[in-house]
């Protein structure tokens, strides 16, 4: 048997919520290329990605899907128990899902503020602790948590309170999970994507002055594709990556640099 690349994702099997589009689409086609077997979690249909994934001659892992809505109230942990024990093992945990409001700080609403924290700092620490206690329980001991940050973890924003708030807790809790886990054999580490073309930033992409600002400032002179944190996310869950604990990597076309 010859020695897999560094880079490789065979025979693993990787959890991504809100893989349905965007950068949970980018990120399970990546891992489809590198060879891992994808579970696909979200609330809407993931046709479109399952369909991808299979259409292309580069994937070579394999796709399946669950059903969970993150906004609903529900417990996390028992979705990612039935996946464990229908799938076998699953060695890395992509916290992709999330969502965005947006209205001036003195015009947001209390609910605007829960329903974005709950789904994008609540459920990505209860599933992160679902997945490490069955890691733990297993014969192996080792997994691989990626989470997706933002450049809101380093910079303020406007008009994106909540969202502002729960991706900097992100890179936070990112911190913390790391210093507690990596010796337990978990790394977990994430990904502050840039301005990526994806839904969230669709009404940003269609207003031309603030279109035209932001690839102003970017390096780069271009948008992101989901692809370009995909390629990211398999870094961090392949062996590549052992020696790396709590770390957030911008994705951002060099806009931090600027």
């Amino acid at each position: 048997m010859t020695d897999l690349s560094a880079f490789s994702l065979e025979g693993k099997s990787v959890m991504v919520t809100g893989a349905n589009t965007g950068i949970g689409q980018g990120i399970a086609l990546a891992i489809g290329r590198a060879g891992g077997n994808v579970i696909a979690v979200g609330r809407s249909s993931m046709e479109e990605t399952e369909t991808l994934f299979r259409q292309s001659s580069a994937i070579s892992g394999s796709i399946s899907h669950k059903s969970m809505d993150f906004g609903a109230k529900v417990d996390p942990k028992m979705m990612l128990d039935e996946a464990w024990d229908e799938h076998g093992p699953i060695h890395g945990l992509v916290n992709n899902a999330g969502i965005i409001r947006r209205a001036d700080a003195l015009d947001f609403t209390e609910k605007d503020w829960d329903e974005v924290m709950d789904i994008n700092l609540k459920t990505v620490f209860f599933l992160s602790q679902a997945f490490a206690r069955r890691v733990l329980q297993a014969s192996e001991k080792q997994g691989k948590i990626v989470n997706i940050a933002s450049m809101l973890s380093f910079q303020g924003g406007i008009r994106v309170a909540s969202y502002t708030a729960s991706k900097s807790g992100v890179m936070g809790l990112t911190r913390l999970l790391a210093c507690e886990w990596a010796e337990k054999g978990i790394n977990v580490n994430a990904i502050a994507p840039g301005y990526v073309e994806t839904n969230n930033t669709k009404a940003l992409r269609q207003d031309p002055d603030r279109s035209a600002q932001i690839l102003g400032r970017i390096p780069a002179g271009r948008w992101g594709a989901p692809s370009d944190i995909g390629d990211t996310a398999v870094f961090l869950l392949a062996p590549a990556s052992d020696y790396m604990h709590g770390t957030t990597i911008p994705v951002d076309g060099g806009w931090l640099a600027r």
